[in-house]
């Protein structure tokens, strides 16, 4: 029932289709840097242009602090500028483990072209040549945003499948940060063994999700608080290949899918759910 003096109605069209929306866009936050005010007017005229909402920085640290202040979707980056320069900006930008996924445009001369490498190397996502043409500016900057979108959509898709991961141990009082304790263990673990960093995150993250799938396990076998009979050990064994299926379709975190299915093989072959012996067992398993 409504509330009183509240409307519930949905503006339509006139053919009756709704015309408002659940949740309103916000407007791409684009950061220009440049240590010149009439390249930095010029670029904010066009991205405004476009309906983007842009900031300006007039050097690398300013850069840093707009980021700090507020995370853009995509930062335009001159490079040679005073205090702190292009190269340096996305290098720490880059290093960081959420902002690395900020797209980094960097601006240079058309003819400079060791500059662009250098900015490539630096993990720079692309380039502007100046002076700017007006559509590449468009078509790089609607590329990057798009990406920046897909990103974000994906960050947040893993983030509720980690979220799962820490509310199934919770249902059970005896496993709480079990999953938090195997990750850590197993990116342990992975360091001593020479691992890179790349590396042990994966065997962190793929620890944290390997018992994802007893979210399907009813909890009278769960919570049982004697021993399993066959039956329901049976049932018990299936949560490797359940928690496999939950994330099968999530193409970002494919590289964890080993580690999920095969975390209860054994290297005699004993263990399930595909009996892997030896090397046969993946590494992060």
């Amino acid at each position: 029932m409504a509330r009183p003096g509240r409307s519930w109605g949905r503006a339509r069209d006139g053919r009756g289709v709704v015309t408002e929306q659940i949740v309103k866009p916000r407007r791409p936050r684009v950061l220009v840097v440049d240590d010149l005010r009439s390249n930095r007017e010029l670029l904010e005229g066009r991205l405004a242009d476009l309906g983007y909402d842009v900031r300006e920085a007039k050097d690398g640290i300013e850069a840093l602090e707009a980021v700090d202040a507020e995370e853009p979707d995509l930062i335009l980056l001159d490079i040679d500028m005073p205090r702190l320069d292009g190269i340096a900006v996305c290098e720490k930008l880059k290093a960081h483990p959420i902002r690395r996924l900020i797209p980094i445009v960097i601006l240079t001369a058309s003819n400079d072209r060791d500059m662009k490498l250098r900015g490539i190397a630096a993990g720079a996502d692309d380039y502007l040549s100046k002076p700017f043409d007006a559509k590449e500016l468009l078509i790089r900057t609607k590329v990057l945003l798009r990406q920046r979108e897909l990103n974000q959509r994906l960050d947040a898709t893993e983030g509720v499948l980690f979220a799962l991961a820490r509310a199934v141990e919770a249902r059970d009082r005896h496993t709480i940060h079990h999953a938090e304790r195997v990750g850590r263990y197993a990116e342990a673990i992975g360091g001593a063994q020479g691992l890179g960093a790349e590396d042990c995150d994966l065997l962190y993250q793929g620890g944290v999700l390997h018992d994802l799938g007893k979210i399907a396990i009813p909890d009278a076998i769960l919570l049982k608080p004697g021993p399993l009979s066959p039956e329901e050990f049976s049932v018990m064994r299936t949560h490797s290949i359940e928690g496999e299926r939950i994330c099968l379709s999530l193409r970002s975190i494919a590289h964890y899918l080993p580690i999920i299915r095969h975390h209860h093989e054994r290297i005699d072959g004993a263990g399930y759910p595909d009996h892997l012996v030896g090397k046969d067992i993946p590494l992060g398993a």
